[in-house]
């Protein structure tokens, strides 16, 4: 079995598209989705989703790009959000330096707001980090200080000094679609480093299809692509990473199980 850690379920024509993208998953061996929230006022939409289907799970929170929007979004209402049974995981938050839509002391202020909430629940925290490595790594470990909570680099693009230091904190690193690209070498060099036990796969779906299906909209069906290359990143067989993202998976998404 294979999971697709990351994915936005959201489509033009959302009702006619969500079952078919959700059987395709099924029949490609994905058997569990985790669909994404980006604003804690829109998470009723994504329970919803979630709700539909006894293999998709999801999570609650408020993206960096709309950090400003969501800035009065109290750590008590991110709390409340979180508190149902679909409810896997907090976020995506973190911080993003390329776009900057969200103020940057918004993005901040919401993802510590994030990482209490993470810490409070149990529930792993999500994380956005772009262009943004050496703050994003300071955070995390002066928050760690504090106390201990779960989480992953979502999308990994970043340094292998990120990735280093998220997995010394315990984290999870996740590389998506961009693992598959002929320009990503330096990605995979730091996928075929970091320890098994912390690696997982995903989509960010509708965004960076695998190699096979760049420029198309991307959905769980494809994660296979981006699990079979990195089995062969690491030398081992498309069954072994299978297994071993999928068990890495459950260990973080135990809400998931």
């Amino acid at each position: 079995m294979i999971v697709d850690s990351h994915c936005h379920l959201d489509f033009p024509d959302f009702a006619a598209e969500l079952d078919a993208v959700v059987e395709r998953a099924r029949a490609a061996g994905v058997g569990r989705m985790v669909t994404i929230g980006t604003r804690i006022r829109r998470a009723g939409e994504v329970r919803a989703i979630a709700a539909r289907f006894g293999d998709v799970f999801c999570s609650v929170g408020t993206h960096p790009h709309n950090a400003g929007e969501e800035a009065d979004i109290t750590l008590d209402e991110l709390l409340s959000e979180a508190d149902h049974p679909k409810v896997v995981a907090i976020g995506e938050a973190g911080l993003d330096y390329h776009y900057d839509l969200g103020p940057r002391e918004a993005q901040r202020a919401g993802f510590l707001r994030h990482i209490e909430a993470s810490r409070r629940t149990g529930l792993p925290l999500v994380i956005h980090a772009r262009e943004a490595d050496d703050d994003v790594a300071a955070i995390l470990e002066d928050e760690s200080g504090k106390g201990a909570f779960p989480f992953v680099l979502h999308c990994f693009t970043g340094s292998a000094d990120l990735a280093r230091r998220a997995v010394a904190l315990g984290g999870y690193v996740s590389f998506s679609g961009i693992l598959t690209y002929k320009s990503a070498a330096s990605l995979r060099e730091i996928a075929a480093e970091l320890p098994a036990e912390r690696l997982l796969v995903e989509t960010d779906a509708p965004y960076l299809a695998p190699g096979p299906w760049r420029g198309k909209r991307n959905e769980p069906s494809y994660v296979v692509e981006t699990a079979r290359i990195l089995a062969e990143t690491r030398g081992v067989t498309p069954d072994e990473i299978a297994a071993r993202t999928t068990e890495n998976f459950f260990r973080l998404f135990s809400r998931a199980s």
